[in-house]
């Protein structure tokens, strides 16, 4: 039997998938990996540990499944975009920790590149709505301004997927869905933009070549293939950013076809022909990994953080719960939350733990619970926290409706979507009724699986993505819950307003 392997390179970890030709997911194992924040806006991760991770999701894998790894044939990954990890020229890494999508340590450095180009001019060309200074370009010249001696060392900066294919391969390359968050990508052009690389002071040689999603990089090296277990015959194939597989893997295969990630961060995104832009929203825009398509997003940056950070941190006790029953502590954190009503007895939750999107009045806003009391119990907490992402999402779903046109249901994917209550206040909140399909939280494995797939002619085309994909939930919305949430709704938005201010006074001493 003939087999594949992908890999969901996330914030939280490295997934490994096994699946066989007909799209069929075999076995998955999952290995975490720590994000470390050593100052104010630095959200940093090891690159080797990503590499551990792939390695050690893969001997796994394949011992659990029993599979014979002389029946694999290729492998993709899916990885987390604006990461940058600088080689020198014997491809050795310059540094331990590397800045993470999440990163917003370089606001100086885009400051001064916008004294130079038009911010809104750069957005139209790049489609890169997240706050700007996530963006890999900028982060690139933080390090050029303060470590100028490992900087001088530099011979190519890479990101995450592409750094362990570099791992797998020994080829340093990249593909449109990853380059488009450079910073300095043309969407329409599909190339680096050389008058924005040169208002950035960075040579063109730094960045690495771009190829299509599907492209072979050859086979494992040897040292690959002894670490991996695998034989060296495995085909690469270039893979793709987190966004865009997972939108491949969700079935955004067509125009206005919708899916909602509900993961560590969360999104709504739109696959189309032409970019969706806007200047007053800002939808985070990256090339497809299908060719000549885009997906156009909207998101939050701490959605399934938050409610990590509540489990970890406010209510650390339901891990140990979790344990004794033999549950899971997030299962249990939705039960309780359940008891509360809707509306959480007046709280609203703000979940801007890690910042805000560029549709935020001040993206350096900061999270916060309004309206608290002496009255309030863990069950009126932990409802705020999940309404506040939904909430949240809800307002970015509205402000995207009115820029393209959607399809009538949702597709929800990530780890969230595994949660029937949570997926009700989603279609509540929302008045539009909500899928869970067979792929859950493997959209992007899915996505990074067909990228191989197709690459090695395995498959014909991404239409097989369809015929895999299948609905086994429809939650539609409670018109009495509805008319509630309608009412919440229009108060949580002044949130937006309120934190942004504060934060506007925090910036200012």
């Amino acid at each position: 039997m003939t087999t594949m392997l992908a890999y969901d390179l996330g914030t939280g970890g490295c997934k490994a998938s096994l699946y066989d030709v007909s799209g069929k997911a075999l076995a998955s194992v999952f290995h975490a990996y720590d994000t470390h924040y050593p100052a104010s806006g630095f959200h940093e991760q090891r690159p080797q540990a990503w590499w551990d991770a792939v390695v050690a999701s893969t001997r796994k894998l394949l011992a659990s499944s029993g599979a014979d790894p002389a029946s694999i044939r290729c492998l993709a990954l899916s990885g987390q975009s604006l990461a940058v990890v600088p080689l020198d020229a014997d491809g050795n890494r310059l540094r331990e920790y590397v800045p993470i999508w999440s990163d917003t340590r370089p606001a100086e450095q885009a400051r001064r590149f916008f004294e130079q180009v038009d911010q809104d001019e750069w957005y139209l060309t790049t489609g890169n709505g997240f706050s700007r200074e996530t963006y890999s370009v900028f982060k690139i010249m933080w390090y050029r301004e303060h470590e100028p001696d490992m900087f001088a060392r530099v011979a190519k900066i890479v990101g995450s997927k592409d750094y362990i294919n570099f791992r797998l391969t020994g080829k340093i390359a990249t593909d449109h869905s990853y380059a488009s968050g450079s910073g300095v990508y043309n969407l329409k052009e599909r190339h680096y933009d050389e008058r924005l690389l040169a208002a950035s002071g960075l040579d063109r040689d730094l960045l690495p070549p771009i190829f299509e999603s599907t492209e072979s990089l050859g086979e494992l090296t040897a040292s690959a293939a002894e670490a991996l277990g695998l034989p060296r015959q495995v085909e690469v194939f270039c893979g793709g950013v987190d966004n865009s597989c997972m939108a491949l893997g969700a079935g955004n295969i067509r125009e206005g076809a919708l899916y909602l990630s509900l993961g560590s961060s969360a999104w709504l995104a739109v696959s189309s022909a032409e970019p969706v832009v806007d200047l007053s929203i800002r939808p985070f825009v990256f090339a497809h990994v299908i060719p000549h398509m885009y997906t156009s997003a909207t998101s939050i940056f701490s959605a399934g953080s938050s409610f990590r950070w509540l489990r970890d941190v406010v209510f650390d006790g339901y891990k140990e719960r979790a344990q004794r029953e033999g549950a899971d502590a997030y299962d249990l954190l939705v039960a309780e939350a359940m008891r509360a009503p809707i509306g959480a007895n007046g709280i609203f939750f703000n979940p801007s733990l890690a910042g805000g999107s560029a549709a935020y009045p001040n993206p350096r806003i900061h999270g916060a619970f309004l309206g608290l009391e002496l009255r309030h119990t863990q069950s009126d907490l932990i409802r705020a926290v999940l309404e506040g992402i939904t909430f949240d999402l809800c307002i970015m779903y509205r402000k995207l409706s009115q820029l393209v046109e959607l399809e009538d249901q949702i597709l929800m994917v990530g780890g969230g979507s595994n949660s029937p209550a949570w997926r009700q206040m989603f279609a509540d909140v929302f008045n539009t009724p909500f899928s869970k399909a067979n792929v859950g939280q493997d959209a992007a494995s899915l996505g990074a699986v067909t990228l191989a797939a197709v690459g090695s002619g395995l498959w014909d085309d991404f239409r097989v993505v369809d015929s895999i994909i299948e609905h086994q939930a429809i939650t539609q919305p409670d018109a009495a819950a509805v008319e509630q949430y309608q009412r919440l709704l229009a108060t949580y938005e002044k949130t937006w307003a309120y934190l942004s201010l504060i934060a506007d006074l925090m910036e200012q001493g």
